[in-house]
This record gives C-alpha cells, sequence and structure tokens, in this order.
C-alpha cells in the first residue's frame, strides 16, 4: 500500500473514531447517497422520496408512519456549506405545476437534509423524549460511481479494457481505429492528444446515448470546470512494446494518473467514503429495450459497482480501523409506470438477477443488498385491453412528444430471468421470441389531497429498506 493511501486511510480512521465517540451524545444523522446510472431518473426519485416523506399519506409500508410515531418532518440546511442544495422546491414545482414536466437533471454532487422527529419504539416509549433523526440526502451522478472503479487500474489494464469494450460497441469503430492507427512510442504531440480525446468523448457520448451502462471516465461525459483540461485529455491507445520519457503512451498514462488523483480520489473523500447508506437506480427497462447486449453490459456494470463500495456493518471498532462502510444497498429499477403491476415481479426479478454477483459479495461483508422496482413518479394509469381475444394489461400516459394520451403494452417480461440473461451472456445480437418496446411518457396533471405526496410504486418500501430501523 502506497503512503499516500495508508495517510488517507488513517485519516479517515480518525474521522470515524471522532463520530464514533461523539455520535451516542448527538442525533442520530444517516447520510443516503444516491446515484443514478444514465436516464434512470434520479432527480424524479429524490424530488418523490421527500416530497412523501414530509406528507406521507401515501407511505403505509413506513413501519415508523403506520405506528404513528413520526411526529414531524422538515427541511433544513444541509450541514456541508460547500456543497450545492438539492433544489428540491424547483423540481416538485416542474413535476406538480399547471404544466407539469420533469425536471433537469442535476450534473454535479448536491445534498438535502430531512429531519424527522419521532417517538421511540417500545412499552416505554410513551415515557421518553422525541428523538431527531437527521437523513442527509447526497445525490451524485452515476457516471462518477463508476469512476472509483479506475482506482484499482493502471493505465494499461483501464487502456486495454476499454479497446476490448469499445469493439463489442458500433458506437466505437472510429475511435477504436484512430486508436489502433497511434503509435503510443512516438513523441507526444499535444494536437494529437486533443484529438484522440476529441473522437473518445464523441464515443462515449454515443454510447451513452445508445443505452450502454459503462461510460468511463464519468467527467469527459460531465467536465464542468475542468472541460480542455488535461485531466480530461486522454484516451487509450494500444500499448507499445517500449515507450520512453515524453512518448505519447507515458503523457497519456501520467494525464490518467492525474484524473485518478486530482478528480476521482477527492469526490471518494469528500462525499464518497461518508456514505451510510446507497441507493443506485437502474433504468433495466431500457437496457432490455436496447438489446441483448446492452443488458448483459448493464448486468457486468453493476458487477463492477459494488467493488467501489465498502459493504458492511458499521460498528465501534469498525469505523475506527476502517472507517464508515456501507451497510445497506438498494438496487432499484426504475420506471416501473411502464408496466402493468401484473408485470412488476417479473421486473423485481430481472433486476435481482442483475445483482446476484453484487448481493452475494455484500452479504459476505455483512452489508444488507435489496432489488425492487419503483417510479419515484407515476406518470401512467393502468387499463386491461382486449385484442384478438387476449387481455393485454397496458398502462396509458401523456406522451412527451405530442401531448396526446395513448397506451402502450411493453411486451410481456418473461418471469424466470435466465430467458433474457442467457442470450445476453451468450452474445446474442437481439431477442429471437419477443419484442420490446417503450414510450416517453410526460407526467400527468395532478390533484392532491391535504397530506398526500405526489403518486409513486414503492417508496415507501424503499424509505424502509433505506431508514426504517433508524426513525
Amino acid at each position: 500500500m502506497a503512503i499516500s493511501d495508508l495517510t488517507e486511510q488513517l485519516g479517515r480512521s480518525l474521522e470515524g473514531l471522532v463520530s464514533t465517540v461523539t455520535d451516542p451524545f448527538s442525533d442520530t444523522v444517516v447520510r443516503l447517497g444516491v446515484t443514478g446510472l444514465s436516464r434512470a431518473g434520479k432527480t424524479v426519485f429524490i424530488t418523490g422520496l421527500v416530497a412523501n416523506l414530509l406528507d406521507r399519506g401515501r407511505m403505509p409500508q413506513l413501519r415508523a408512519e403506520g405506528a404513528r410515531r413520526i411526529e414531524a418532518a422538515y427541511l433544513q440546511p444541509q450541514p456541508d456549506d460547500t456543497v450545492a442544495r438539492f433544489d428540491f422546491e424547483t423540481h416538485l414545482a416542474a413535476l406538480t405545476g399547471d404544466n407539469p414536466h420533469w425536471p433537469e437533471s442535476t450534473r454535479a454532487v448536491s445534498e438535502l437534509r430531512l429531519s424527522f422527529r419521532v417517538k421511540p419504539r417500545g412499552l416505554l416509549g410513551a415515557l421518553r423524549d422525541s428523538q431527531v433523526v437527521h437523513v442527509d440526502i447526497v445525490d451524485y451522478p452515476g457516471e462518477w460511481l463508476l469512476d472509483l472503479a479506475l482506482l484499482d487500474k493502471s493505465y494499461a489494464q483501464w487502456a486495454d479494457d476499454t479497446l476490448t469494450r469499445m469493439a463489442r460497441r458500433p458506437e466505437g469503430a472510429a475511435c477504436l481505429a484512430q486508436a489502433r492507427a497511434e503509435d503510443g512510442a512516438l513523441k507526444h504531440d499535444e494536437m494529437r492528444a486533443q484529438a484522440l480525446a476529441a473522437e473518445f468523448t464523441a464515443y462515449l457520448l454515443a454510447a451513452r446515448a445508445a443505452g450502454w451502462s459503462d461510460c468511463t471516465p464519468g467527467r469527459f461525459l460531465l467536465p464542468g470546470e475542468l472541460a480542455g483540461s488535461p485531466v480530461l485529455t486522454f484516451a487509450p491507445i494500444p500499448e507499445p512494446a517500449s515507450a520512453g520519457r515524453g512518448s505519447l503512451w507515458r503523457e497519456m498514462e501520467r494525464r490518467y494518473e492525474a484524473y485518478k488523483a486530482k478528480v476521482v480520489k477527492p469526490f471518494f473523500r469528500a462525499h464518497f467514503a461518508r456514505i451510510d447508506r446507497q441507493v443506485v437506480l437502474v433504468d433495466v427497462l431500457g437496457a432490455i429495450h436496447a438489446g441483448p447486449q446492452a443488458l448483459e453490459d448493464l448486468r457486468q456494470t453493476m458487477a463492477e459497482i459494488l467493488t467501489a463500495f465498502r459493504p458492511g456493518r458499521n460498528g465501534f471498532l469498525s469505523e475506527i480501523l476502517l472507517g464508515r462502510r456501507v451497510e445497506k444497498v438498494l438496487f432499484a429499477a426504475t420506471k416501473a409506470d411502464h408496466l402493468h403491476q401484473a408485470q412488476h415481479a417479473a421486473l423485481t426479478a430481472i433486476t435481482e438477477a442483475l445483482v446476484r454477483e453484487a448481493r452475494d459479495r455484500a452479504a459476505f461483508s455483512g452489508a444488507e443488498v435489496a432489488a425492487m422496482s419503483l417510479a419515484g413518479l407515476r406518470a401512467t394509469v393502468e387499463e386491461v385491453v382486449t385484442r384478438d381475444g387476449a387481455e393485454l394489461p397496458m398502462v396509458r400516459g401523456r406522451l412527451a412528444q405530442s401531448g396526446k394520451t395513448a397506451a402502450m403494452y411493453a411486451g410481456e417480461l418473461p418471469l424466470d430471468p435466465a430467458r433474457l440473461l442467457s442470450p445476453a451472456r451468450q452474445g446474442a445480437a437481439r431477442w429471437l421470441d419477443a419484442d420490446f418496446a417503450l414510450m416517453a411518457f410526460d407526467p400527468a396533471r395532478l390533484s392532491l389531497r391535504p397530506g398526500e405526496g405526489p403518486p409513486h410504486i414503492r417508496l415507501d418500501r424503499a424509505a424502509e429498506f433505506l431508514i426504517g430501523d433508524k426513525l
């Protein structure tokens, strides 16, 4: 282990010691990380979750609410003064206003503190004072989560993995040809480096638009203030037999290592290493619609995701010696409102199969992993239509492009996930015995009664799994 890595681990351990010693004398704080892979609906999930935790009329599966132990819930300023506040009010107005529309997605880290005043559990609860529980929701792009896996890869390993992945994707043809034409042993030329980085960035954007899940490094897609900087001006190229100082290969390697040191590690230290519970939102339906190869890419991506976490139970000694660990991880298939409830069990089963490797690894470490299908905001209503003598369970919603209402039958998901995952693992180019379709729906105009949050699917079950033990 490098001295710098050892120093970072020691620093995190000391932070864990301080928080462990002081926490018994302060309010309970849970840091809930929320991230989402491409087009998973992260902003809508957070907005719907917070709105329904403030007005809990639609949260029957949250046991603390069912037992009437939650006396109040309210928003407070988040504790991190240098982190942007999640713009909950603006996003909620977009979803529930007179002209409802999907809010703008967030492109950086943001945070929101939701505080609860809760009656204690047990027979003696009435004799004890209410306790305060703070839930700090940390919102960050899924692309940054995938970057954490780069910390354990050298440039040579990353370049080889990326070029291999690129060869399997039609969107990577031009970038792969350009990379293979380069001789990394030649002297570094900045114009060539910029051309390689520009082509690589174009490939990542096209791959994400096509539905592929692993599109790292994430800051190439969300550069922000780093646009044009050397840490975003590198690309994978084949490793030459030898490469001296000043060569293109050495400069690409240096910039890759700088990306890890100056972009990925600061994010890990400042935000990720402090997370207690984690939600990973996944557009499983979108991957199925994109085809077997996209679904297999998603499975491999989710298997890698848990390597970024330090799963396990938080205890006094573990926090001192190892720093805080992620105790619970929820993999949630979003957009369940695109399916009739008759198919939700199949969507959940497919999601559980996709995260099997991650779940087993986390369970061995003492963490809890769950998978479910949900919708942060329900944008459709269900209906059953008879066609050719057969009943089709469908959903009806307002189309995003025309604004007209339309009914959709996405296709019948198999109850056995192996019927999808097996051809995906075998590299099938398309589904042989089924077609899966999706429509883009806009949110419907709502009429909410006092005490009710926006309609959703299983946000109450998600909240119970993630924070129910703390309420």
